[in-house]
């Protein structure tokens, strides 16, 4: 029997873990998330175990190297979408200029004019923010969560 991919059931996983605190490399819902950890966290949710094991990372990510490793890692495991994305999907962002994408969020309401997505960062933790011009601008990437089947 296949399960088709689910909006709700991932923003509602997402929601559920607004109000974790901040911790780099972390993804335990209540105790402490990055915001790869909260991506991470809410696969093992909706769709099952992690398909590996993530290794071990600084807050500048690959900024030094310049390697893309948050797309690399997306594209491995995620469907990258062109054009519109959707509630429920993730977005990658760089924050600045032409520095390698290292933030990544959840998209909890995709309206035009009014998207929010939820997202964990320091100094904030785990919380759902609009998706104001400072964020849109920085996104550099769009990826959907795999079809699952059982």
């Amino acid at each position: 029997m296949e399960v088709r991919y689910c909006a709700d059931e991932i923003v509602a996983e997402a929601r559920d873990w607004i109000g974790t605190p901040y911790l780099h490399q972390a993804s335990c819902k209540g105790a402490g998330a990055d915001c790869l950890g909260l991506v991470r966290g809410v696969w093992r949710h909706v769709i099952g175990p992690e398909p590996e094991v993530v290794p071990s990372y600084t807050p500048d990510w690959s900024e030094v190297s310049r390697e893309e490793r948050l797309d690399a890692g997306a594209a491995r495991h995620l469907t990258r979408i062109a054009g519109d994305w959707q509630r429920g999907d993730v977005l990658l962002f760089r924050m600045q200029g032409a520095a390698v994408a290292k933030h990544v969020a959840i998209v909890s309401q995709a309206t035009p004019g009014a998207a929010c997505i939820i997202h964990a960062y320091s100094g904030h933790g785990v919380v759902e923010t609009p998706l104001s011009p400072a964020w849109s601008r920085r996104i550099v990437a769009a990826f959907r969560f795999p079809d699952r089947s059982i």
